[in-house]
């Protein structure tokens, strides 16, 4: 079962300061899952991202999601 950490537990865990964890997470540099305004991470996911040299995860941009929502919104209003 996966082991979920805290943005705090992540911190702790790379011996860095949690708000560069945050910054990370929101830069989407650090694979992370976002639920609300808390940040989640997967320590296996962590783990295996360090063997792999950092390299940058696969992330839905911001603004891709915000034009899936528009055309979702326009839908509904045209009904």
């Amino acid at each position: 079962m996966a082991q979920i950490m805290t943005a705090k537990e992540v911190a702790r865990y790379l011996r860095v300061h949690k708000i560069t964890i945050i910054k990370y997470a929101g830069k989407g540099e650090i694979p992370s899952t976002r639920i609300g305004r808390l940040w989640r991470f997967d320590k296996e996911v962590i783990d295996k991202w360090l063997r792999e040299g950092q390299k940058k995860p696969q992330t839905v941009k911001k603004t891709e999601a915000k034009v899936i929502s528009k055309a979702k919104t326009t839908k509904l209003r045209k009904k």
